[in-house]
């Protein structure tokens, strides 16, 4: 149980992966309210008002990217809201009639018509006075009974409720607001959450493990819950192996076991940690999403999501999401940090497993959030970042390293550069790593693709030796091949040596030396950031970026336990796309993952890629700050819908008697226009939902676009978010 139910990968060893060093940079700083504040080792709080609050807080089903904490349903359609003048109007009014009416049958002026049901119906005991009249206190009720009638009737006429809704309900709530904030505060009076009617509906008393007979268990995290000993991680963490007991991964005496040992800590995750060092944005792990925003209260938007929370989750991320904006337009800050805290806080629970690429420096978190911490390039890195994959197969490393290599030199059609260089690189793994037990290292390889004889001819000797005459048909075709001038070995060659350089010489190691990380390793809730040296090696930064999503496509699409949600989030994807990247996004959905790719410009797409590159993704964002040719495609791929548009004509009158001209003319007089008579033309026409210079001029800054799918399907049409809320 100490792992949780996860697997290790295939040939990678059992032991959990260790926490990195401390950094020698400075942790981010959250921003003020923009999150939870860290939770100490040991809570503060003697009680756990806090977390039975957020436990039992309301979470009703809601539209995809709705935050469902405290969510208050809306109706889909906007009701219709009549103007305030006209309102106040109509209650006056409305109110004056039934004041003059009420007037008119207490004073007789109406006749006694209105009283027959009291006469008819009442018994003769309480009928009183001359000719039938009745009398009495049982005459008044019955009186005041019909003047209430009556201003029920004209107040619903006059829209009484909605003048109360617009204008008295804010009233009422400031008062009561002040009336609170003046009352001094007892001490410890925490919002306690008032638990439900019976154990069977409390979350926090754990009904799900007493139904299956461990009461012992429920008993002691219940316990725990109301001690202040629980946070929301442990209670996901648990939640997650317990749905290992339920799919038959435990037994249930393990589980019960390791609760009365260790309590809400049991089932840790390999690193130990039960939270982050700091939260930068607001969470809800019983949901398992993140919010980024609101959405605007627009025309625009449907009316069930105006005003409400924007949140993201595994539903929405396992069919990938696309971010497009110019720089400071809020892709890393307001997006990407977000989400991989998020998925670092689901990994700790065993829910996921995260893969963050970003430049060195670009705030994706401090490294205490993550267990493995690759910096390529700096001398001081504890992990190594293993160039294929972790793979032994030759041909799966070859075109994984030829996916990275030549991807974005490849022409986006089939018969490409990527299939010879694919072909080119297996002729020499393969051979290599039959005598060496081993994939060449990148200078090793470097000179492979050089065609220097040195190399070849000791490959060669060491293949006659052991007897591979298959391999050494591999090798004599390359030889072949070296001599033709266009040969794509050559192009491979300068391109590997873009890794072959001083600062590299410690990475990359096939020897054993070093700590490789491999991206196999996503069977297990890992959370990995990887550092990029974008200073001064742009080109390699991106061979490295497309190494990255050509292991990540590769390895999750074959993982065994798919019910750990994996995702690779990539802050500059700028150079990464190609074909065969924009395949590997569209198996991702049916194997429980997901990417999130950032770009400044689609103009860092091929041409042909950008449209595959849209519809591969479900999720797509295009921040403020867009050009017009970028946010053409956007409009393209959202497509257009039906609108009723109102077209208003004005016709001027034509007098034609004496005294309606003299009315024209002294209209005109006053209000310094001609007589003119209005004519409403309603029809459908569709319409694109964004324009692309809606998209470019539009957007407000802090704003962006955002449509999403999640992976069942369900669809969101692109929403105007503010992403500072």
């Amino acid at each position: 149980m100490d792992t949780d139910g996860t697997r290790d990968a295939r040939e990678t060893p059992a032991t959990p992966v260790p926490h990195p060093p401390a950094p020698r940079e400075a942790p981010a700083t959250p921003l003020v309210g923009a999150g939870v504040p860290p939770m100490p080792a040991v809570p503060p709080r003697s009680d756990g008002s806090a977390f039975l609050t957020w436990l039992r807080a309301p979470r009703p089903q809601a539209s995809p990217g709705i935050w469902r904490l405290h969510y208050r349903p809306r109706p889909q359609v906007e009701p219709a809201v009549i103007p305030t003048r006209q309102l106040l109007g109509g209650a006056a009014i409305a109110l004056l009639c039934a004041w003059l009416l009420c007037s008119l049958l207490w004073n007789g002026y109406l006749g006694d018509f209105w009283q027959w049901p009291w006469v008819v119906l009442a018994p003769d005991s309480w009928v009183r006075g001359d000719s039938g009249r009745v009398a009495g206190v049982a005459s008044w009720l019955y009186t005041w009974l019909v003047f209430a009638a009556i201003f029920l009737a004209f107040g619903k006429i006059g829209h009484w409720g909605e003048l109360w809704r617009r204008f008295g309900v804010p009233v009422l709530r400031v008062g009561i607001e002040i009336v609170r904030t003046a009352r001094p505060a007892r001490p410890g009076a925490a919002a306690m959450a008032s638990p439900p009617s019976s154990q069977e509906d409390d979350p926090a008393e754990w009904p799900q493990l007493r139904q299956a007979g461990a009461y012992e268990a429920a008993e002691r995290l219940a316990a725990e819950a109301k001690a202040g000993l629980m946070r929301d991680v442990d209670h996901a963490r648990l939640s997650r192996a317990w749905q290992g007991v339920r799919t038959g991964r435990h037994s249930l005496a393990t589980f019960t076991g390791a609760v009365l040992k260790d309590g809400a800590a049991a089932c840790p995750h390999p690193s130990g940690a039960r939270d982050l060092p700091a939260r930068y944005a607001r969470h809800d792990l019983l949901t398992g999403q993140v919010r980024l925003g609101t959405t605007a209260d627009d025309p625009r938007n449907p009316y069930h999501y105006r005003g409400a929370g924007l949140a993201l989750g595994p539903d929405l991320l396992g069919t990938s999401l696309l971010a497009v904006g110019p720089a400071g337009s809020g892709k890393t800050g307001a997006l990407v940090r977000p989400l991989a805290e998020s998925l670092c806080l689901q990994a700790l629970a065993g829910r996921a497993s995260v893969v963050v690429v970003g430049a060195a420096g670009a705030g994706l978190g401090p490294a205490e959030s993550y267990d493995v911490v690759v910096r390529i390039g700096h001398p001081d890195s504890v992990y190594d970042l293993d160039l294929y994959g972790g793979t032994t197969d030759p041909d799966e490393a070859a075109a994984i390293l030829a996916e990275a290599l030549v991807g974005d030199l490849a022409d986006p059609h089939p018969g490409s550069d990527s299939r010879r260089s694919t072909t080119v690189l297996a002729q020499l793994l393969g051979p290599f790593r039959a005598v060496h037990g081993r994939f060449p290292s990148v200078p090793e390889l470097r000179q492979l693709l050089d065609g220097a004889p040195g190399p070849l001819a000791a490959l060669r000797k060491a293949l006659t030796d052991a007897g591979h005459a298959s391999l050494l048909r591999e090798l004599d075709a390359r030889e072949r091949q070296l001599a033709h001038p266009g040969d794509v070995g050559s192009v491979l060659a300068d391109r590997i040596a873009l890794l072959d350089r001083p600062v590299f010489a410690s990475f990359f190691d096939t020897s054993g030396q070093s700590r490789p990380f491999s991206l196999r390793s996503l069977d297990h809730p890992v959370r990995v950031r990887i550092d990029l040296p974008q200073r001064g090696h742009a080109d390699a930064s991106r061979i490295l970026s497309r190494l990255v999503l050509a292991q990540f496509t590769a390895s999750v699409t074959v993982r065994e336990d798919r019910s750990l949600f994996a995702c690779l989030l990539l802050d500059d994807a700028s150079g990464v796309v190609t074909p065969e990247a924009v395949r590997g996004i569209q198996r991702l959905r049916s194997a429980n993952a997901g990417t999130v790719l950032t770009l400044r410009t689609l103009d860092d797409v091929p041409r042909p890629l950008r449209g595959p590159l849209l519809g591969a993704t479900g999720c797509r964002m295009a921040l403020s700050g867009l050009t017009p040719w970028d946010g053409q495609d956007f409009a393209e791929v959202w497509g257009k819908e039906w609108i009723e548009a109102r077209d208003v004509t004005d016709r001027q009158i034509i007098a034609e008697t004496p005294a309606g001209k003299a009315v024209h003319m002294l209209r005109r007089v006053i209000t310094g226009q001609a007589p003119t008579a209005r004519a409403v033309t309603v029809r459908q026409v569709e319409r694109e939902r964004w324009s692309a210079s809606e998209l470019a001029h539009g957007v407000p800054p802090g704003h962006a676009v955002l449509s999403l799918t999640t992976v069942q399907g369900e669809h969101a049409p692109p929403l105007l978010v503010d992403l500072r809320g």
